[in-house]
């Protein structure tokens, strides 16, 4: 398989793995232990490893698809913490439910060197997120919490190189939204307020914005042999299939 198509295929499994430990009920727990809402642990989890002095118009724009004014409500409102600890803790959660749920995983020390592999091989121009979360110290943990973690990074990476696909096509931020499967459910969930822009004339945008993203994360794939991406594909696919049927390593819940 080229890069391309394999950075098309692992597209859901990165996704539905990234999901699975961003919104479990434990680490929506430690929100609420710092005394925040998701909402600021989410925007201020992605956006802290900017650092606490960063102003919530330049996480916006790293973001880039969340309303402005949505991400200046979660932005200030974690100020009381500090938007670097509260980054900080919510990767701390990701790698404690990497060795929760991943750790027993056939194939896992493989699937960390590719992974690894693929996140050093990144070229992290107009990727401002993910440079800044891949040059944070990873949390503590075993081969579960690295998997979990550096999957994450690749999330981080697509969700960057899909926000310059989609500039590039000419869609605004809240056109890339709506352009999307989830449509007007996620613009809304996003803070973008209607009328919305109609859907039907944005979707070639869209597929075009999609084909050139795959281009893009290709580009960290191709340092890959393609046995090893055929390997990722299949080890990715198999990690996301285990958390779809409630798979657990030792300590899960």
């Amino acid at each position: 398989m080229t890069p391309e198509l394999v950075a098309a295929a692992i597209k859901g499994p990165v996704a539905e793995l990234d999901s699975a430990w961003s919104t479990s009920p434990k680490t929506l727990r430690r929100a609420r232990l710092l005394e925040l809402s998701g909402w600021a642990f989410y925007v201020a989890g992605r956006g802290g490893v900017l650092g606490d002095d960063t102003r919530a118009e330049t996480v916006a724009a790293a973001i880039g698809v969340i309303s402005p004014d949505a991400v200046r409500t979660g932005w200030d409102a974690a100020r009381k913490v500090g938007p670097a600890e509260v980054a900080a803790c919510r990767l701390a959660e990701c790698a404690r439910w990497g060795d929760e749920h991943l750790s027993t995983l056939p194939g896992l020390a493989e699937l960390v060197r590719l992974c690894q592999l693929v996140v050093d091989a990144v070229d992290g121009a107009g990727l401002a997120l993910f440079s800044a979360c891949r040059a944070t110290p990873a949390p503590d943990g075993g081969l579960g919490a690295a998997a979990a973690v550096l999957v994450h990074l690749m999330w981080e990476h697509r969700e960057g190189a899909h926000l310059l696909a989609t500039r590039a096509c000419g869609l605004s931020p809240v056109e890339a939204v709506i352009a999307g499967p989830d449509g007007e459910e996620e613009a809304l969930a996003f803070g973008w307020r209607p009328p919305f822009p109609p859907r039907m004339p944005l979707v070639r945008k869209h597929i075009y914005a999609e084909a050139l993203t795959d281009r893009i994360v290709g580009q960290a794939l191709s340092a890959l042999r393609p046995p090893d991406r055929a390997q990722l594909l299949t080890l990715l696919s198999r990690a996301a299939e285990s958390i779809r049927s409630g798979g657990r390593g030792p300590g899960g819940a």
